[in-house]
């Protein structure tokens, strides 16, 4: 049973006032608040357990290398990945991209060949592939959204030519709440040859991911968005491309040795781990995820369901505000305008004076925002903590919005 009172409680923040209003925090698309549980270890990191991990044989780096090293088999269970050393840990969802781009595409894609993208893409997976197409011709094919924000997986799969590379999609739209049918594009891709990549920012906080069900290659995490500090995140990479891949950094960790004339590299994980990572950060996600695992992400998606729906009810009870995005099955996260041409940032900042968080601009989606034919949206985003009281709260601070616009 998900008790959303309880959860509540777990995160100090939530008791506070904004501009002396209770906080309404709906911006979770962007970050999530931490639990006391997160805060706690942290704190316990810094306070009594820290020190460099891998290169020490001293207690204090000893215990720091084990609960560093635990984080790895957490996020295993957390994705139902196979083995932990298929889990390689990142700064977030943006490095894992990158690591991707360059340690797997860049050496291995040429002139004219092809990456298929959704035009829901946020930035971190358009950015790195046009890194490809501007320093070694790659070709970048965009696949349109339906009318009501939803993506047809065949329309995926029919992008892709004797040319295509990779297919890189996200599972869940950081603007339009979209949930893509990832395990049908990855069984026609898969048919085709052709290796998946996953976005999972957005998707892996709101359901329950198996990546071996889905039958992807690759899957991005990033651990602020999954209540846990920033700078932490990880990437599944099956073994098959891992394989394939050659070293994104240099540095300590990711080698064996180093000689004057050449350098032996370390095995994966670590091969693509390299410096001092961010120790307490990946501590602290670790605990994020034991936290979520213990309430249970069908709880969790349960609850939020429950929460879109409502949302979803008394924000088309507004008639004068437009919803971008209405797929079946959405998640919890919901774009708008104000109709008059209320510029999205004044919305925010009036929400904001009654004690409202949300995000407004073009949410790191540049080409979505190009094909709704809109140049920036306000976006509620709801988190397994917001209840139905707070989107009564985020309706009423609409309609003083409007009133306000006229």
């Amino acid at each position: 049973m998900f008790d959303v009172d309880a959860v509540r409680r777990d995160f100090p923040i939530l008791a506070r006032e904004v501009n002396g209003r209770p906080l309404v925090y709906l911006d979770n698309g962007a970050s999530a608040q931490k639990p006391q549980a997160v805060i706690d270890a942290v704190t316990r990191a810094y306070s009594h357990e820290y020190a460099n991990v891998h290169r020490g044989l001293h207690y204090l780096s000893n215990l720091a290398t084990d609960k560093y090293e635990a984080v790895r088999a957490t996020i295993a269970r957390f994705l139902n990945v196979a083995h932990e050393e298929e889990v390689i840990f990142t700064s977030g969802t943006t490095e894992g991209i990158n690591l991707v781009s360059y340690g797997w595409a860049a050496p291995r894609l040429q002139a004219g060949d092809e990456i298929v993208l959704t035009v829901m893409e946020h930035h971190a997976n358009i950015v790195p592939w046009h890194f490809l197409r501007e320093r070694q011709g790659v070709k970048l094919v965009w696949v349109e959204t339906e009318p009501d924000g939803s993506l047809d997986p065949q329309a995926v799969l029919g992008a892709v030519t004797e040319r295509t590379r990779m297919i890189a999609v996200t599972h869940m739209s950081n603007v339009l709440g979209t949930v893509v049918d990832v395990a049908a594009i990855c069984a026609g891709a898969r048919e085709k040859g052709v290796p998946v990549l996953v976005d999972g920012s957005q998707a892996a906080v709101h359901m329950p991911v198996d990546v071996q069900a889905l039958g992807c290659d690759f899957y991005a995490i990033t651990g602020h968005k999954l209540y846990g500090p920033s700078g932490s995140g990880a990437i599944w990479i099956s073994p098959e491309r891992q394989a394939e891949m050659r070293p994104f950094i240099g540095g300590g960790d990711m080698i064996r040795e180093v000689w004057r004339d050449r350098v032996i590299y370390n095995d994966p994980p670590h091969k693509f781990e390299a410096g001092t990572p961010g120790i307490v950060q990946q501590i602290g996600f670790g605990a994020a995820l034991e936290y979520l695992m213990a309430l249970g992400m069908d709880n969790i998606a349960a609850h939020e369901r429950q929460l879109t729906e409502y949302a979803r009810a008394r924000l088309k009870g507004l008639n004068w505000l437009q919803l971008q995005g209405d797929a079946p099955g959405k998640g919890a996260i919901f774009s708008f305008t104000i109709s008059g041409g209320a510029h999205a940032h004044d919305i925010s900042t009036i929400l904001d004076k009654r004690g409202v968080a949300v995000r407004a601009g073009q949410h790191c989606a540049g080409p979505l925002m190009e094909h709704l034919g809109i140049h920036a949206s306000c976006r509620a985003s709801f988190g397994m903590y917001n209840t139905e009281a707070e989107v009564d709260a985020l309706v009423d601070a609409l309609e003083f919005c409007h009133e306000l616009f006229g």
